[in-house]
């Protein structure tokens, strides 16, 4: 069950007093790869650009929060995973920051999502409250992450492309 101060749509209501939204990444903004350590792999969902864009337009400030198990795993290492996230922002222009977590599911972290660290980690580099912020993602642990961070949500499918 969703929380109530989630939606699932394709169009996100970003209101004015949103000042920061923060983005899963795979699924999200790009198509899933599954340990995508490979730049070239990177694609951006369909309509991503264009929403990024309508935001950074209104000011408000964007960055990635990413679980990439991949690197506890030993499948990736924390440079590939920068390498795919440089390609990101090559692509779909600039974030202010990329935050990443890169624990395996049992290693009892406080960031890895559904755990709130990381995006309250994300909001304090910011400079901007949990309750500021607005959290887009394509899992419920992204959206478990910002009900226990006190931040809005919106869970999207990524089959959809996102308009501004």
């Amino acid at each position: 069950m969703l929380h109530p101060n989630t939606r699932r749509c394709t169009s996100p209501p970003i209101d004015a007093s949103v000042r920061a939204v923060l983005f899963d990444r795979d699924g999200t903004l790009i198509t899933d790869v599954p340990y995508n350590g490979d730049p070239n792999l990177v694609a951006p969902i369909p309509g991503v650009k264009a929403a990024l864009d309508a935001l950074r337009a209104r000011g408000i400030s964007l960055a990635v929060v990413t679980n990439q198990s991949g690197v506890a795993r030993g499948y990736i290492t924390r440079e590939d995973v920068d390498a795919v996230n440089a390609r990101v922002e090559s692509l779909l222009g600039p974030f202010a920051g990329f935050f990443v977590c890169p624990h395996g599911p049992d290693d009892g972290c406080r960031c890895r999502k559904p755990m709130p660290g990381l995006l309250l980690d994300a909001a304090a580099a910011l400079g901007v409250k949990p309750s500021d912020c607005y959290v887009i993602g394509d899992k419920a642990s992204d959206i478990a992450a910002a009900t226990a961070a006190g931040m809005r949500s919106t869970l999207v499918d990524p089959t959809h492309p996102l308009s501004p």
